[in-house]
């Protein structure tokens, strides 16, 4: 029988009313599954809220005046001056002599560092000390105080000492660091660059004839990479160098060139063993990496107990206020302020090279730095300062020293997984340029 349209109106009401049967039970089901499930009975001396640890932290002692000459000083005739056997020529040299020195913490040993490099004859104008410490433009304000571990003389190492400071938009690790010398000597057309580590402190070889400073060796090794028959070998092919080691990499000169060609520094590797793959792919693609001297490059974890001794004066006369001819110390600062700068330049003369203050200047370095490899935990230094609570851009010491430790874990890592080997000895074992990420762990991870 046809269905007519009457009949079709008839199935109307029996249609509304499963759908109104259906919406019914379905909210009936999402209101059941919707129901939140009881919460597991707390023990009655279970704490309510974030359980903390323990905050309490041994304050360490004020950090002392290390330079106690540049307290006083009201501009840089105010400095001793550095010695007549060290100090650069009056004239620039033609060749570029940029050195970068990197700072994050530990304001004590980037100064003498900075002290260190001025005495042994570099030019002021020529350091730059890149400000790695992601608290932005306070310290050029002043905002910091000594106590806080990103804290830094902006006004002394500008004004009294001379040298230029770059501060990075942010926290930068290790190996980005290196990238961010690199992108200045690109930026500024330089064909090489030096750069050092903050922890180091430096002098002339005051003992040996004839004898040149540090500066003028360091300049001696640029003039030498830029000679053409540099690195020809007996058929007339030229090799390439990627870096001029002064003490490994504690100085060391950059062919900004190589380091482009090869990418630069990997950042993903951040510290500890960025070093390890940078040097190893320059020797995978045969650029030479030669060993030079132009200096003593001390490896350091204290700083001198006065800075002055680097520029290497000694009393007029006995009743003098100062006398440098006294064992030199470090770390356990017993100086005294002389009443004034003046008085005390008036007072005392330049030194005899290579005598016996040397010799005890070269000794308590080479003391500083035996401490340091004896030292389990050889940064130590990073640790002095735990202040600056409530100061700009504040971090914990405690919580940044953690973070940091497990950045470096986590690159070590990624560096085994890039070279599947466990070691520095990465082109030792037989690994060419190429074989990153693409090669499966060997009996270093068993």
């Amino acid at each position: 029988m046809p269905i007519t349209l009457r009949s079709r109106w008839a199935f109307l009401p029996l249609i509304l009313a499963l759908g109104l049967i259906s919406l019914y039970f379905l909210r009936l089901s999402i209101g059941h599954e919707a129901q939140p499930l009881p919460e597991a009975p707390r023990p009655p001396d279970a704490p309510k809220g974030p359980v903390y640890k323990d905050t309490h932290r041994e304050l360490v002692p004020p950090l002392p005046e290390y330079f106690p000459l540049a307290t006083n000083a009201s501009s840089p005739a105010d400095l001793p001056p550095v010695p007549s056997w060290n100090r650069p020529p009056e004239e620039h040299v033609p060749e570029a002599t940029r050195l970068y020195i990197g700072f994050t913490r530990f304001w004590p040993l980037l100064q003498q560092a900075v002290v260190s490099y001025i005495a042994a004859g570099w030019p002021p104008e020529d350091i730059y000390v890149v400000e790695n410490t992601g608290t932005m433009d306070a310290n050029k304000r002043g905002l910091l105080t000594i106590q806080n571990p990103f804290y830094l003389d902006y006004h002394r190492l500008t004004a009294l000492l001379g040298v230029n400071v770059i501060t990075t938009p942010s926290l930068q690790t290790f190996a980005q660091l290196q990238n961010f010398y690199l992108f200045e000597a690109i930026n500024n057309n330089l064909t090489h660059y030096f750069w050092s580590h903050m922890d180091v402190a430096v002098h002339s070889h005051e003992d040996k004839e004839p004898f040149r400073s540090l500066y003028m060796n360091a300049v001696d090794v640029v003039r030498e990479t830029q000679k053409p028959d540099y690195l020809v070998d007996d058929t007339g092919h030229k090799r390439e160098w990627g870096i001029q080691f002064f003490a490994y990499d504690w100085l060391s000169l950059v062919n900004v060139k190589t380091f482009a060609d090869l990418g630069g520094w990997d950042t993903m590797v951040g510290y500890y063993g960025t070093d390890c793959d940078m040097y190893s792919r320059l020797s995978m693609n045969d650029y030479a990496q030669p060993v030079q001297d132009a200096g003593m490059v001390y490896d350091v974890t204290n700083s001198l107990d006065d800075l002055e001794v680097l520029y290497r004066r000694r009393p007029k006369k006995q009743q003098a206020a100062r006398d440098n001819t006294d064992d030199v110390k470090a770390g356990s600062h017993n100086s005294t302020v002389p009443l004034s700068n003046k008085s005390y330049l008036e007072s005392t003369e330049e030194d005899e090279k290579g005598g016996e203050s040397f010799r005890k200047l070269a000794a308590t370095l080479e003391q500083i730095q035996q401490d340091k490899r004896d030292d389990k935990f050889r940064n130590s230094w990073q640790l002095r300062q735990n202040g600056g609570e409530g100061e700009p851009y504040y971090y914990d010491p405690d919580g940044f020293e953690k973070a940091l430790q497990m950045t470096i874990e986590v690159g070590t890592k990624i560096n085994e997984e890039k070279w599947g080997h466990r070691g520095c000895d990465i082109g030792a074992v037989g690994l060419k340029e190429g074989d990153q990420w693409r090669v499966e762990h060997d009996s270093t991870f068993d």
